[in-house]
């Protein structure tokens, strides 16, 4: 293809696949790292599979900078309506 000659949307396409091929292999490490991470914990006794999905999901609403005061309030809110208020 000469410098001249635009680019198809299907040859964006075949580019953004192979660069997201690219990305997904580089990660795979650091995949097998979280998982060896969360098995370590768990074969120790340290935490339970329950605790450990509870700490992810505190770790991306960490990330996400949530207010922990508003979701609580919201929680609250929504619980309300489907079942009975939590105790304090």
């Amino acid at each position: 293809m000469s410098a001249t000659t635009k680019k198809s949307k299907e040859d964006y396409i075949v580019d953004y696949i192979s660069s997201l091929s690219t990305i997904e292999e580089a990660m795979e490490p650091y995949k097998d790292q979280r998982r060896d991470l969360r098995k370590q914990y768990n074969d120790n006794g340290w935490l339970t599979a329950q605790d450990i999905r509870t700490a992810v999901k505190a770790f991306r609403l960490m990330k996400q900078e949530v207010d922990f005061d508003e979701l609580r309030e919201t929680y609250r809110t929504l619980r309300g309506n489907v079942g009975p208020e939590l105790e304090e």
